[in-house]
């Protein structure tokens, strides 16, 4: 049988609020499937098992605050019945793992959406098998009645729906009754949290990361113009942004320099043949996150769009899935909406490299012996000493430059 726990989804994570189980006992389960949905400091994350079965029981109720490796549901393997089961030994069921999950790389940074810091690579915590008694029936709820509209603006507000009073349907919270609380209460300590939060995340980054930094200004004229005459042939909403190009070329160049794709844990570095580039998201209430693209070199740009228009949606509503939290390999910063030329930010642990993008300006540059403006952009790179040196930090920023000259390649 298989115990189905909370897993980490950040280095600074030790509890969650399970907010909604989107299973029940006797209901058959996936891989990959969304099971249930919880709440950190954070975000509202929604949680996915990793093995296929057979729900057996859920062993948490839907607001129950609990620990990081806390024994969340348990399921029959395919092929297990009740009869075939064991008893386990009492006292031990939904007891958190004497050995936690492995830590998600702590807090994340920047772009645009809803949830807080301290997200990055990691994997997911791995259910593993043992002995379990039979369902004995379905879980008692003594969950708050809150539309799903209301209750994504109550995130939204950092608001918990638990104080909160209903005035519909057998006391049931409408979106109405969280608007109406929110202009009558001043915010609560959610803010304060997620700045703890992110303050716990970063001071880890800095104390036990020895960072260097570099930063190379590279011209765009040949990617601006490509971008212009491209756009020019799609309507308004395929059109792509300056972004996207310079995601897929760190992608890219981070697959061609693997010493900035990985992780380091248990005093080693371990590259990443997969490139998960972590987004940094400014959420509206303050804070901020890095959930992931997958595979993203191997996306088209449009793909590669599509997905971080998603992403950002998704971020911003809180239905990010846990995968998203922990399997970043590498993250982008880009703060080039706010007017800052070049930005230095802190690696999340345990991802050793992390891009920053500033914004987009015009600069006088020698082109054919000729003094002309061109557009250009700082891109930055904090990369961890421990994984690679300065030789590979430029050669990984020279290769970006390289990509962005080039964008019809990308």
């Amino acid at each position: 049988m298989i115990e189905f726990r909370l897993p980490s989804l950040g280095a600074d994570m030790d509890e969650a609020k399970l907010t909604e189980w989107q299973i029940a006992p006797g209901d058959t389960v996936e891989k990959g499937q969304v099971v249930a949905e919880v709440e950190t400091t954070k975000s509202a994350i929604e949680v996915e098992t990793w093995h296929d079965g057979t729900v057996a029981e859920l062993k948490v109720e839907v607001g129950e605050t609990i620990p990081v490796g806390t024994v969340m549901a348990t399921f029959y393997e395919p092929g297990e019945t009740p009869s075939t089961v064991k008893q386990p030994a009492r006292g031990d069921a939904g007891a958190p793992s004497s050995t936690p999950p492995p830590a998600a790389p702590a807090e994340p940074v920047l772009v645009t959406a809803r949830t807080s810091p301290s997200a990055g690579p990691t994997a997911p915590s791995v259910p593993h098998t043992t002995t379990v008694a039979a369902p004995t029936g379905p879980m008692a709820s003594n969950r708050v009645r809150i539309s799903p509209a209301a209750r994504r603006r109550a995130r939204e507000l950092g608001l918990d729906p638990d104080r909160l009073r209903g005035t519909g349907p057998g006391g049931a919270i409408t979106l109405d009754d969280v608007e109406q609380h929110a202009k009558t209460t001043a915010p609560d300590s959610r803010a304060r949290e997620m700045r703890r939060t992110i303050a716990a995340a970063m001071s880890r980054s800095k104390r036990e990361i020895p960072h260097y930094y570099l930063a190379e200004t590279i011209p765009m004229e040949t990617a601006s113009r490509w971008l212009s005459e491209r756009n020019a042939q799609h309507p308004v909403e395929e059109r792509l942004l300056p972004a996207v190009l310079i995601l897929k070329a760190v992608a890219v160049a981070a697959r061609k320099c693997p010493s900035m794709n990985g992780f380091w844990t248990d005093d080693e570095f371990t590259m990443q043949a997969d490139v998960h580039v972590g987004v940094a998201i400014a959420l509206r209430g303050g804070g901020l996150i890095a959930p992931a693209i997958h595979d993203v070199p191997d996306k088209s740009l449009d793909t590669l769009q599509s997905d971080l228009v998603d992403l950002v949606a998704r971020t911003r509503s809180g239905k990010l899935r846990s995968s998203e939290f922990t399997d970043s390999t590498i993250t982008v910063t880009n703060l080039g909406d706010n007017g800052v030329e070049a930005v230095f930010g802190a690696i999340y642990p345990p991802q050793v490299a992390l891009v920053g993008v500033g914004t987009m300006t015009q600069r006088p540059w020698i082109v054919d012996g000729e003094i002309k403006p061109i557009p250009v952009v700082t891109v930055s790179l904090s990369a961890d000493h421990r994984a690679s040196d300065g030789r590979q930090g430029a050669k990984f920023l020279s290769t970006i430059r390289e990509l962005l000259l080039r964008p019809h390649e990308l």
